[in-house]
């Protein structure tokens, strides 16, 4: 067979097949199509009846809800309409009884208006017969009305200004013997309770010396050791002809005790040389700074005053080494805390307040030899500057009458502070200062005209003036005393209180024969 006849064959052949394969796949193709439309049908008609009926489900819900809602609306609406009917019927209630009322008072009004006529009636009929009785007085008496008016009035003021003055005199002076009395036992166990020793301590600025030769080696060779000594502590060592001693001399006491343990140290070692005075000297001065501080919280802890800024408790112990006429002035403020503390108490006043106040009243006198002002205006500051109360302020700045005291606190802390510096013992005075004091009173009183003699009594805490019956009445005398007073306050400088007392006698003597 020839090639090319084998090769149709085989064309034809595939043709054949191509073709009935594409008819095969025609029909599976239309076939499956055919399912496929059918599945589609079938899902979209489950759909649309799923989707009816949850459109049915969902409208029932829809109505339902509008039904609850309609029914709460409703009954919210009748609940409203109820609560509206009793408003109206308590409204409606109160108008009645305010009519009722109404009516009430209208009634009253006429039987008052009727009262109000009769009463005017009688008021014109007692009118009439007053000044027909006055008439008749005037005829009898043969004076005027206005003129018996003005004798009366004198006589009861005349009258009225005797008892007056009577009862005042009698009120002064039961007032003053009762609040003496009290003042005195109130004085009195508050000294008691608060029990101190009446020598004060005072800062030693002597220094015991084993020998005289200690004083050759204290000044060194040429004096570089007493140099070295004063540069380091600030003070001036005196050495004279005083036998066995020196002498330290400065005017801030903290610095004198400084140099006085500083020197003791050196004397206890003997090795006295420039670089061994330094080193003693910053050991005192951590001993002092370490005794100001227990000093300071011991303080504290005696007056019960825990809260206290760290600084104030510090500026408390420097006080250790302060004195006042002799008198510590650490002790005289824990001595003045107590007292006013103590009458605190007994007057019913704030006791923690007083002992606060009485304890820092004189914490100016810590800094008053490196600033300058008064204690008092330094005190002030501190308080300020370290957030203390209001009060505390006031009665540190009012102790010594600079302001004048606004609460029973401040005016406790002058009185402590007078009983603590005026008690026997407390301070020491030079005979000089004293004998001044008492000369300047007895000055004071002999410049009134009317004095005949004075005398300064009781150390000077009194002063007795005698004056002439003659020239001083007795309302003279209060006078008298009263000016005196405000002289010596002005004039003068001394602790504590002055006694004006003064006296005016009338004698008269005669003879039976």
């Amino acid at each position: 067979m020839p090639i090319y006849v084998t090769i149709l064959i085989a064309l034809a052949t595939a043709a054949a097949g191509t073709g009935i394969g594409f008819m095969y796949r025609k029909q599976v193709t239309e076939t499956k199509i055919g399912r496929t439309e059918q599945y589609a049908k079938e899902l979209l008609n489950d759909a649309t009846r799923k989707a009816e009926d949850q459109k049915k489900e969902k409208i029932l819900e829809a109505m339902e809800e509008v039904l609850r809602l309609k029914s709460e609306l409703d009954r919210e609406i009748s609940d409203r309409r109820e609560e509206q009917k009793r408003a109206e019927r308590r409204v409606s209630q109160r108008e009645e009884t305010l009519d009722k009322k109404l009516d009430n008072l209208e009634k009253r009004e006429e039987r008052i208006n009727q009262k109000g006529e009769e009463i005017q009636v009688r008021l014109d009929e007692a009118e009439a017969l007053r000044d027909k009785q006055e008439a008749e007085l005037e005829r009898i008496a043969g004076i005027t009305k206005d003129e018996a008016h003005q004798v009366i009035v004198g006589r009861v003021q005349k009258d009225a200004y005797h008892d007056a003055a009577a009862s005042v005199r009698d009120i002064e002076s039961k007032a003053r013997e009762e609040g003496e009395k009290k003042a005195r036992n109130i004085i009195a166990l508050a000294i008691q309770k608060c029990a101190t020793d009446h020598v004060a301590e005072s800062t030693v600025s002597v220094i015991a010396l084993p020998n005289d030769d200690m004083k050759g080696r204290i000044i060194g060779r040429e004096g570089r050791n007493i140099r070295a000594l004063e540069t380091a502590t600030g003070v001036d060592l005196i050495i004279d002809d005083t036998p066995e001693a020196v002498i330290v001399s400065a005017f801030d006491p903290i610095r004198r005790e400084i140099a006085r343990i500083a020197i003791e140290k050196l004397l206890a070692d003997g090795r006295i040389h420039p670089a061994r005075i330094e080193e003693s000297v910053e050991k005192a001065r951590k001993e002092v700074d370490e005794k100001i501080k227990e000093a300071g919280e011991q303080a504290v802890f005696e007056t019960q005053q825990h809260s206290l800024h760290p600084e104030l408790v510090k500026l408390l112990g420097r006080m250790r080494y302060r004195t006042s006429y002799g008198q510590n002035v650490l002790r005289h403020s824990i001595e003045v805390s107590h007292l006013a503390g103590v009458m605190a108490s007994e007057l019913g006043a704030d006791v923690q307040l007083a002992k606060r106040a009485g304890l820092l009243h004189d914490i100016g006198k810590a800094v008053d030899h490196e600033q300058e002002g008064t204690h008092i205006q330094l005190g002030g500051d501190l308080a300020r500057k370290y957030r203390e109360s209001p009060e505390v302020i006031h009665a540190i700045i009012a102790h010594h009458n600079d302001t004048d005291p606004q609460t029973v606190e401040a005016i406790l802390v002058q009185a402590a502070d007078a009983i603590s510096a005026a008690r026997p013992g407390a301070r020491r005075e030079s005979l000089e200062n004293y004998i001044k004091r008492l000369t300047k009173l007895e000055e004071i009183a002999n410049s009134f005209s009317g004095v005949e003699k004075c005398f300064a009594i009781q150390s000077g805490r009194e002063v007795r003036i005698m004056v002439k019956p003659e020239d001083v009445n007795d309302e003279g005398t209060r006078v008298m005393a009263k000016e005196i007073a405000r002289r010596i306050e002005n004039e003068m400088e001394f602790p504590g209180q002055i006694r004006v007392n003064v006296i005016r006698e009338t004698r008269s003597v005669e003879l039976a024969k």
